[in-house]
C-alpha cells in the first residue's frame, strides 16, 4: 500500500476514448459502479438479452449475479431468481435496494400481509428482481401468477442442486424443468460455481439446456492459499493457525457432526474468539441470529456443518477451516471458495487423519444408494484423498480435476511454499500389508501397529498373534510413523475398510503387486505446517502501510456506522475493495468518488458525503 503524496491523475477514470456505451455498460457503471465487465460476463449478458438460454460455471466471487441482474434490468418484466437460500434472501435484496434496484423476495418467512404486498407489486410492474425458493416457485399459484405478468428471465442459482450426483442435492430443483414447458419464450440461465462433467450434463438435461451455450470460466482462485496438514492435536493446531494468521478475522470452521460443531464453537469462545455454532439441529431463530452476526459483525467465526455457507455473500471471509475431511473435491472447492470473495488473500486450511479416511469409507460402503452411486462416490472420495496425499502442487491437482490446465507450481499452496520430502516406503508398506493378511484381515490400525511393534497385550496373546511372522518386525518405525503408512495405504486404495467390523482393514486386488514386491511406493514424510516466514511471504503483498492505517480504520468505522443506521451488513454499504480504492486514490470530489470501484449513482447520493468528509479530514 502506497504512502507517498496522492496524485489523483492516477485514478482509472471510467472514460477512455469517446464511444457510445452499450445499455449493459451504462447499467454496469451507473447502477453497480464497476468500470468494465470481467471475463465472460459481457458474452453471457448479451446471450440473455438476445433471449437465449445459457449454463454458467463461474467461481465464487467471479461475478455470477451481474450476469442475470443486468439483463433483468434491461429486459421487459421482472427477473425471477430461483435460490434455495431462504435465510439469505433478505440480505441479497437489501444489497440490491442499496443500488436503487427494485428487488424483493417471496418465501415462507414473510408475513401474509407482506406476501400480498409483493404479489401486488409484481402485478403492477413495480419490481425488477424477485427472489423465490424452488418449492415456492413450483406451487401452482406462483406459476399462474408469473404466467399473467411479463417475466424478463429465470435465473436458477446454485444449479448443482438439481443433480442427484452432486454434493448439495435439493429435491425441489428436479421440478424446475416446468419452466421450459410453461415459459418457453422466457430465457433461462443456470449458474453454479462447482460442477464436474457428469453434474454439468445432468444440470443441462434436467433444466432443458442441452442446446444452450455453456460458459465455463476458470476455476482458479489464486488469492486462496491451500494448506493441508495431518491431524496430531487438531484443536491446538487450529489455535496456532488462528493466533498466528487470523487473530481478528472472519472465517468458517467446518466439522462433520453437530456435536463437534457445538463443542468446537464453545472451546473457541473459551479461547477468546467470537465463535458461534450453526447446524440443522439448532432452532431456526438461533441459526438466523448466528448467521446475521457473521454477516454484519467483524471477526465472527462460524463453526458449522456443510449446511452453512452456500450463497453467503460476505466478501471478507479470510479463512476456511476443515477439521474433518470433505467427501469430495466438489464439496471442498465449494466450501473453500467462500473465502476471499473480495480478491484479497485468504487461507483454506485443513487437517485430516486416518480416522477421517476410515469413517468416510465406512459411511460410503454402508450407504443405501445403488452400486452406481457408490462407485461414483468412491471415485470422488479417492480424488479428495489424492489431493491430501499429493506431494506436488495442490492447486494444479485441484484445477486438473475440474478439467483446467495450470502451471506446474502455483507458489501459493503448502507443497509449493515448503516442498514435501518423500521416502521409499515399499518395505514398510509390505510389512503393513502382510500384517493385515497374517492377522486375518479383520483388525483396525491400532491393533495392527501393536502387532508390528511387538506389544505384549492380552488381546494379542489371546489371538495367538504373537506367533505370526509379522509380530515385532516393525520396531524401526514409531507408532505415529506406522499410522502415517496405514493412512497413506488406505487413502491410495491399497487397503479396504470393512464397515461391518468397526474399521477392520483388508487386502484388495491393488495390494497384490505391492505385497509381492512387484511394485514400489514412495510415501510422503508427514511434515509440520509451512514455516511462518513462508506464510508471511505469501500474505504480505496486500498489506496496508503503517502510514495508511489511521485512514483505513476511519473508513471502516464510517462504513460500520452507516451499516448500523441502515440495518444492513457493512459489505452492503461497500466492499473492502472499494475502501481500498478510497485509501489508494483519496478522492476529494463527488466526480472523483464516482470513479471508485463499486460506487454507482445511488451509492454516491447515499454515502458519498460521509466518506468524502472522512477523506478530506485526513488529507488536511
Amino acid at each position: 500500500m502506497r504512502s507517498r503524496p496522492f496524485v489523483f491523475s492516477e485514478i482509472p477514470m471510467n472514460v477512455t476514448e469517446p464511444r457510445t456505451e452499450t445499455p449493459a455498460e451504462q447499467v454496469l457503471h451507473s447502477t453497480f459502479g464497476y468500470p468494465a465487465f470481467r471475463g465472460q460476463q459481457q458474452a453471457i449478458i448479451d446471450t440473455l438479452l438476445a433471449g437465449q438460454n445459457c449454463l454458467v460455471l463461474m467461481p465464487t466471487g467471479g461475478g455470477k449475479s451481474l450476469c442475470y441482474q443486468i439483463p433483468a434490468l434491461l429486459r421487459r418484466g421482472v427477473g425471477v431468481v430461483v435460490s434455495p437460500l431462504i435465510a439469505l434472501m433478505q440480505d441479497q435484496v437489501d444489497a440490491l435496494r442499496e443500488l436503487g434496484v427494485r428487488a424483493s423476495f417471496l418465501n415462507s418467512t414473510l408475513p401474509q400481509q407482506e406476501q400480498w404486498q409483493v404479489i401486488e407489486a409484481l402485478r403492477q410492474g413495480e419490481l425488477d428482481l424477485l427472489y423465490v425458493a424452488p418449492e415456492r416457485l413450483n406451487q401452482p399459484a406462483t406459476l399462474q401468477l408469473l404466467s399473467e405478468i411479463p417475466v424478463a428471465l429465470f435465473a436458477i442459482d446454485e444449479a448443482h442442486c438439481v443433480s442427484q450426483w452432486g454434493h448439495d442435492f435439493r429435491a425441489d430443483y428436479l421440478q424446475l424443468g416446468v419452466l421450459q414447458e410453461r415459459f418457453p419464450e422466457v430465457p433461462r440461465i443456470a449458474l453454479t460455481a462447482t460442477a464436474d462433467a457428469n453434474t454439468r450434463d445432468e444440470i443441462a438435461r434436467r433444466l432443458g439446456l442441452e442446446d444452450a451455450p455453456h460458459f465455463i470460466s476458470g476455476f482458479d482462485r489464486p488469492n486462496i492459499q491451500y494448506r493441508i496438514a495431518q491431524k496430531q492435536n487438531p484443536r491446538q493446531q487450529l489455535l496456532r493457525f488462528l493466533r498466528r494468521e487470523h487473530e481478528h478475522d472472519a472465517g468458517i470452521v467446518y466439522c462433520l457432526s453437530r456435536k463437534k460443531v457445538e463443542d468446537t464453537a464453545a472451546w473457541l469462545a473459551q479461547q477468546g474468539f467470537d465463535a458461534v455454532p450453526y447446524h440443522a439441529g439448532l432452532s431456526a431463530q438461533e441459526r438466523q441470529r448466528n448467521q446475521q452476526r457473521f454477516l454484519r459483525e467483524d471477526g465472527v467465526i462460524v463453526v458449522a456443518t456443510i449446511a452453512f455457507g452456500m450463497g453467503i455473500d460476505k466478501p471478507d471471509v479470510r479463512f476456511i477451516v476443515h477439521l474433518d475431511l470433505p467427501k469430495s473435491l466438489e464439496s471442498y472447492y465449494q466450501e473453500t471458495g467462500r473465502a476471499g470473495r473480495d480478491g484479497e488473500p485468504a487461507t483454506a486450511w485443513m487437517v485430516y487423519g486416518l480416522q477421517d479416511v476410515i469413517m468416510l469409507r465406512q459411511m460410503m460402503d454402508s450407504s443405501q444408494g445403488s452400486e452406481q452411486f457408490k462407485r461414483i462416490e468412491r471415485a470422488r472420495l479417492d480424488a479428495m484423498l489424492g489431493l491430501c496425499e499429493i506431494t506436488s502442487c495442490r492447486r494444479q491437482a485441484l484445477l486438473h480435476y475440474f478439467g483446467e490446465d495450470s502451471p506446474e507450481r502455483c507458489g501459493n499452496c503448502d507443497t509449493c511454499l515448503q516442498p514435501v520430502p518423500t521416502w521409499d516406503g515399499t518395505e514398510a508398506a509390505r510389512k503393513a500389508l502382510s500384517c493385515v493378511y497374517r492377522t486375518g484381515q479383520r483388525f483396525g490400525v491400532a491393533y495392527l501397529i501393536d502387532v508390528l511393534l511387538g506389544a505384549e497385550s492380552d488381546k494379542i496373546f489371546q489371538n495367538d498373534h504373537h506367533q505370526v511372522s509379522t509380530y515385532g518386525i516393525g520396531k524401526e518405525l514409531s507408532p505415529n510413523a506406522w499410522r502415517s503408512v496405514f493412512r497413506q495405504l488406505v487413502a491410495r486404495g491399497y487397503l479396504g475398510v470393512d464397515h461391518a467390523s468397526y474399521g477392520g482393514l483388508f487386502l484388495n486386488e491393488k495390494s497384490r503387486a505391492l505385497l509381492k514386491g512387484e511394485e514400489a511406493i514412495a510415501l510422503r514424510v508427514d511434515t509440520q505446517e509451512p514455516s511462518e516466514k513462508a506464510v508471511k511471504k505469501a500474505r504480505s503483498k496486500h498489506s496496508i502501510a503503517d502510514a495508511d492505517h489511521t485512514l483505513w480504520e476511519a473508513l471502516r468505522e464510517c462504513r460500520k456506522q452507516l451499516a448500523i443506521e441502515n440495518d444492513v451488513a457493512p459489505y452492503v454499504i461497500f466492499h473492502d475493495a472499494s475502501l481500498m480504492d478510497m485509501l489508494h486514490y483519496r478522492p476529494l470530489t463527488e466526480a472523483q468518488f464516482l470513479s471508485i470501484s463499486g460506487v454507482g449513482q445511488s451509492k454516491l447520493e447515499k454515502y458519498g458525503a460521509a466518506f468524502l468528509e472522512v477523506i478530506r479530514a485526513h488529507e488536511q
